[in-house]
């Protein structure tokens, strides 16, 4: 039995119209740290609250996520509006 964490690719559309890329284990707790902690969400999404999570997908290990993330972040924006499924 696999007891290892599902983990997550995210996409956030923060309150400027911007989107966020990020990975995590927990989407609640991740999204709630986004909006609110002052050193937990990342520096960029800080200054552009409120953010919403407006995208999902899990994959099996860290190391795919990261992957994926990276492959992502290399989009362009009416890539990643694409793959949402626009907004």
């Amino acid at each position: 039995m696999n007891n290892s964490p599902t983990w997550y690719i995210y996409i956030l559309l923060c309150a400027d119209g911007s989107l966020y890329t990020g990975i995590t284990t927990d989407c609640d707790r991740r999204l709630k740290e986004h909006n609110e902690s002052r050193t937990s969400g990342a520096k960029y999404t800080r200054t552009r609250r409120p953010v919403a999570m407006v995208w999902r997908e899990n994959v099996e290990s860290r190391s795919l996520a990261s992957k994926r993330e990276y492959a992502i972040k290399q989009l362009s924006r009416d890539k990643k509006l694409a793959l949402i499924g626009g907004l």
